[in-house]
């Protein structure tokens, strides 16, 4: 039993990638799996190795570093971001005229896909259950946009020109010909607010002379389970934290197929006494592409392996909220579904 038991750390903390398949890739670390290992689920243990690095933060995406998690957790987290974090997206087209050669439910497709700018956190839930087609709804539940515009010919073209942009006036409708029709008090409410598309540039229909669109549009607040326009994010996703290990010194010729064999910036060569030794500087930076393995010299010099409770978190926003908002919002929701678990449980104890 003493000789098994060596490798058991590995076994619980690193998921080895190997030439034929990747090894360690279950949870193992289980109340009773180990003798002599208390794994038994405890707060204050939890609170100690937990922790949150946020990596990289910008007006669109977010990197950071979830430590000391099970996967289970973090994948739920990843699925809360891109479902059931809430904003504002257009639920209903209303069309007086298209005369484009777009259809009516592309086009209305379309436009339900533009993410628009507005806090979903100010705005209630619509109650369906009593909602008319004709219903313009509240102020606030509802937010009201309006696209109008038509094509005419420019009489300023020259005319021998053949280039549509200087022939025709408004032949391309972009996300910023779309404009926000307070409703109720909004002016005033949302008056330091600039509610309308998150981008300007996004095409929507291309027109020719005489051929107009005249739509209003209501944007409700609803989440990505229900429909995908209402996701706050291009992406979310994660991968476990690489960890590269060399098992012997690599020199000369072979450190530098070495350093060929990972992404850049993973292996670096130090001069030694005129001599190049390979090093490992970032393993973060390795996609885990195990090339290394495909030579019979190299193969058997480094160790591939994943950090199991290590996970990279990797969030881009659409641009409705900031990415650390939503995941402050994610966290949230989690949280909410967690004590919601634990009030069931409650209920069911008293029954």
């Amino acid at each position: 039993m003493a000789a098994s038991m060596e490798n058991v750390e590995e076994i619980r903390n690193r998921v080895i990638l190997g030439e034929f398949g990747v090894t360690n890739v279950h949870t193992t670390d289980f109340p009773g799996n180990y003798p002599g290992y208390d794994d038994t689920w405890n707060v204050e243990k939890f609170q100690k190795n937990f922790r949150i690095d946020v990596v990289h933060l910008d007006e669109n995406s977010m990197e950071f570093d979830m430590v000391g998690i099970d996967a289970a957790v973090a994948n739920a987290f990843r699925r809360i971001l891109l479902a059931e974090v809430p904003t504002m997206a257009t639920e209903k087209v209303f069309i007086y005229s298209n005369t484009s050669i777009v259809q009516d439910e592309v086009l209305a497709h379309r436009l339900g896909l533009i993410p628009i700018k507005a806090d979903p956190r100010l705005f209630e839930y619509r109650n369906s259950g009593e909602e008319s087609a004709e219903e313009e709804g509240s102020e606030i539940d509802t937010i009201q946009l309006q696209l109008k515009i038509k094509c005419s010919r420019n009489p300023r073209a020259s005319k021998d020109s053949s280039d549509p942009r200087e022939l025709y006036l408004n032949h391309m409708v972009y996300s910023k010909d779309i404009k926000w029709v307070p409703i109720g008090n909004q002016a005033d409410v949302f008056a330091d607010c600039c509610i309308g598309p998150v981008h300007d540039d996004i095409l929507i229909a291309q027109l020719r002379p005489g051929q107009e669109l005249d739509i209003v549009m209501h944007c409700v607040k609803g989440i990505g389970k229900d429909h995908a326009k209402f996701s706050p994010v291009a992406t979310a996703s994660y991968r476990l934290l690489p960890e590269i290990t060399l098992l012997e010194v690599v020199e000369g010729e072979k450190a530098e197929r070495l350093k060929q064999c990972f992404s850049r910036g993973v292996i670096d060569l130090e001069d030694i006494n005129g001599t190049k030794v390979a090093k490992v500087v970032n393993s973060r930076l390795d996609t885990c592409s195990r090339e290394v393995l495909r030579h019979s010299d190299l193969k058997n010099v480094v160790k591939l392996g994943r950090v199991r409770d290590h996970f990279i978190f990797t969030v881009e926003s659409t641009g409705i909220l900031p990415p650390d908002v939503l995941v402050t919002e994610a966290i949230k929701v989690l949280m909410a579904k967690c004590q919601r678990f634990l009030n069931e449980l409650d209920s069911t104890v008293m029954e």
